[in-house]
């Protein structure tokens, strides 16, 4: 939907492109004070959270929500600060548990976690990642100069067991569970066995002191590893759940991504292959509308309706999923910019629409970019904010790694992509989200 994470998961939820859909950006808000200080949104939950989803808004949770649906989300949001007209529970979901504000993801230990509208005190200080660094003069060699960064609850602890808690909870009715896991965001934290299991795979390695952000990591590489492992048990753990209360045959699971490989926080997503084919480092990943920051896995199971290892090279993104969701249930889907991808799914591909492009704005505040795609062709205006409005063009059957510049070569379809450009987009209601 998005290189980043509240406007994409505005688009998956609302079904409207970021031409359309009411966020933009992340937008923290910054008018109200020291928003991106974790001591100032202990003490005023005000300075929390993000540009808020109007009040009404037909959601993904809204409209399973009326179809009978009991609709939980467990994670984060970052679609509305606490208070606001875009909390979770007044955009359709009855259950939520998690982190409200984006920010406050930023650590897997925080002071506190979101409870239907209410703080949930934790076991743990504040502790700002982006300004707590190693004492002075401590070596980062050293393991124990890290255990400062310690502390007792995890949060994916936490907002896995509440998931847990409402798929037993609603075991005997419809459910819709959106698990919006913060994992492998940095900062870089995991539970110690899952650490060391990798620290003994990798061997020793270069520390993260914190250059790039976020809190500084001993083992950067098994860390971000063992938050992977770690979700990935999770995953286990529900499927398993699932089976046990005999659910799992008559339940769609969905795995997805809000963006591609992020660049900080000592990642190093090229070292993981992150982005596979696609680079994935400063430009090319997160926040950038090249494949690598926007072509994310999209995994769909449902056992003997879906394929067992079937795969589809369909188009698509995620403003369909509304529409795919809502003809699966026989509901009448609200007006979105989606294209329903249910007969794909159920191998029906005869009768499987297209669409004619996508298109995809990130109004970020240095540079700006815009990008569509239609058929074999993508075409990228970037650095928008500083006057560009020349389009790079690619030919993704030949180039798929977009490495060639070819809009010299084919300028009908450069002149055809701008208008479609122009045509798919309206201005935002909210003066930072425009160009």
């Amino acid at each position: 939907g998005s290189p980043v994470s509240a406007p994409s998961r505005c688009v998956l939820l609302t079904g409207l492109h970021t031409g359309h859909a009411q966020i933009r950006l992340n937008d923290g808000m910054a008018h109200r004070g020291a928003v991106s200080r974790h001591d100032s949104m202990f003490v005023n939950p005000g300075l929390e959270g993000q540009y808020p989803l109007k009040e009404g808004t037909m959601t993904l949770g809204r409209m399973l929500q009326n179809a009978g649906y009991a609709t939980g989300c467990f994670g984060k949001w970052g679609l509305g600060y606490p208070g606001s007209t875009g909390e979770p529970n007044k955009q359709g979901f009855d259950e939520f548990f998690g982190y409200n504000c984006q920010r406050q993801a930023h650590t897997y230990y925080p002071a506190f976690l979101w409870k239907n509208g209410e703080r949930v005190l934790l076991n743990n200080q504040v502790q700002d990642p982006h300004l707590t660094r190693l004492d002075k003069d401590a070596s980062p060699y050293d393991d124990a100069n890290y255990r400062k960064f310690e502390q007792q609850d995890y949060a994916n602890d936490l907002i896995f067991g509440e998931l847990m808690a409402f798929v037993d909870k609603h075991k005997d009715q419809p459910f819709f569970a959106m698990w919006t896991t913060p994992l492998p965001h940095v900062s870089l934290q995991a539970p110690q066995e899952w650490v060391n299991y990798y620290v003994k795979k990798f061997g020793d390695e270069e520390p993260y002191v914190g250059k790039a952000g976020y809190l500084p990591c001993r083992y950067p590489h098994a860390t971000y590893a063992a938050m992977i492992s770690y979700f990935d048990s999770q995953i286990g753990k529900l499927v398993a759940k699932l089976k046990e209360e005999g659910l799992y045959e008559n339940t769609l699971i969905v795995f997805t991504s809000d963006n591609g490989p992020t660049f900080n926080g000592g990642t190093d997503s090229p070292w993981f292959n992150s982005g596979g084919i696609f680079r994935s480092e400063y430009g090319w990943g997160k926040c950038f509308l090249h494949e690598g920051g926007i072509r994310v896995p999209a995994i769909y199971t449902w056992p003997n309706r879906i394929e067992k290892g079937s795969e589809s090279n369909h188009v698509s993104a995620s403003q369909d999923v509304m529409a795919t969701l809502a003809e699966l249930l026989n509901l009448e889907c609200p007006p979105t910019d989606g294209i329903s991808f249910l007969p794909t799914l159920l191998g029906d591909v005869q009768r499987q629409k297209e669409h004619p492009y996508l298109y995809w704005e990130y109004p970020d505040a240095k540079i700006g970019m815009k990008a569509i795609r239609m058929g074999r062709w993508k075409g990228i205006i970037s650095d928008i904010r500083n006057g560009n409005q020349t389009m790079e063009l690619f030919d993704l059957e030949k180039d798929v790694t977009e490495t060639t510049n070819v809009a010299s070569e084919h300028p009908e379809i450069v002149r055809q992509l701008h208008q479609l450009m122009d045509e798919a987009r309206v201005q935002s209601d909210h003066p930072s989200f425009n160009f």
